[in-house]
């Protein structure tokens, strides 16, 4: 099959082989990926991966042992769980010591033609949403995640801290939901361009002051997570949205000293992202900056990775 491929470098293969279904597994035929900021450190050496990455997806089932799916357009969940783990008896299969990820770790992704992933993480999709919005399923259950890990009720000061890919997603997520957050960033084309996008509030992010009660670092770096301990108020609450690639030190004292509630959130569950976009509260679609096809997939990466461009889709 066609895919791009990452082993030294990132490169298109017209002959890569196909992967091969497993028990309780479906193929599924990719109609659009999603590259996102995981993707783009996995192509500078992020946690050694190789193989083809990508796991925002939505496609068609062209094989399976499951009538329910069969034909069906479908999204997946990226964690491949061995159900028989601690942490899958505790229905933590996100979290399972043995799970293999979608384009990540110990399997091949999206950026192909096919996939394969265990039919229990494939969830159909109805409607006539477009392929364009149902491609950032991921990203957006990422975002919805937050909700299930932090208790909100309208009346808090929220930030979100970074003017990327999963910042605009969370903002307009939690703006779906009724809140209104403040988004900033250190870009002004990408803070206009979100503007554009539907994001209300956005500020630069040396102008902001102290007091925040929850604070949704999304900028990826130790030096974001250092601001967002100085900008959410004693007590408050600091939600990691984003993984940061390499070590770097970081100074917790402040965490400490504020008595900050520090959350890794990573994840999330479909459902929620699925009704959000089936129900039209969520149109991610004008995040959206170009589409490639997968023979140029080193432009589509390039194209990623520059500003003010958001979401890059590869269509296979």
């Amino acid at each position: 099959m066609r895919a791009l491929v990452l082993d030294d470098r990132l490169a298109f293969r017209p002959d890569y082989p196909a992967p091969a279904r497993a028990a309780g597994e479906s193929l599924v035929r990719v109609k659009l990926a999603g590259i996102c900021g995981t993707d783009l450190e996995l192509a500078r050496g992020y946690m050694g991966y190789r193989g083809v990455p990508g796991h925002e997806f939505v496609g068609e089932v062209v094989e399976t042992d499951a009538p329910a799916l069969r034909g069906r357009r479908v999204v997946g969940e990226i964690n491949a769980a061995c159900g028989s783990c601690a942490m899958c008896r505790h229905e933590l299969g996100r979290h399972c010591y043995n799970r293999t990820v979608l384009g990540i770790q110990g399997r091949d992704g999206a950026f192909a033609e096919t996939l394969a992933l265990p039919d229990r993480n494939l969830w159909p999709v109805a409607g006539a949403v477009a392929d364009e919005a149902v491609v950032f399923v991921e990203p957006l259950a990422a975002a919805y995640e937050i909700l299930e890990q932090v208790r909100l009720d309208g009346g808090e000061s929220i930030l979100v801290l970074g003017d990327g890919r999963m910042g605009a997603i969370t903002a307009l997520m939690l703006q779906a939901q009724g809140i209104a957050p403040q988004l900033a960033g250190r870009h002004s084309d990408k803070l206009r361009r979100l503007l554009e996008c539907g994001v209300r509030e956005v500020a630069q992010e040396h102008e902001l002051r102290p007091g925040f009660d929850v604070v949704v670092d999304c900028t990826g770096s130790p030096a974001g997570f250092a601001r967002a301990v100085e900008l959410v108020r004693p007590r408050g609450k600091l939600v990691l949205k984003s993984t940061v690639a390499g070590a770097e030190r970081l100074d917790l004292a402040p965490v400490v000293v504020k008595e900050i509630t520090v959350i890794g959130s990573r994840c999330g569950r479909f459902g929620p992202a699925l009704e959000a976009l089936g129900g039209g509260r969520v149109d991610p679609r004008p995040l959206i900056s170009a589409v490639f096809g997968l023979e140029d997939g080193a432009a589509a990466f390039e194209a990623a990775g520059r500003s003010p461009n958001f979401k890059v889709l590869l269509k296979p």
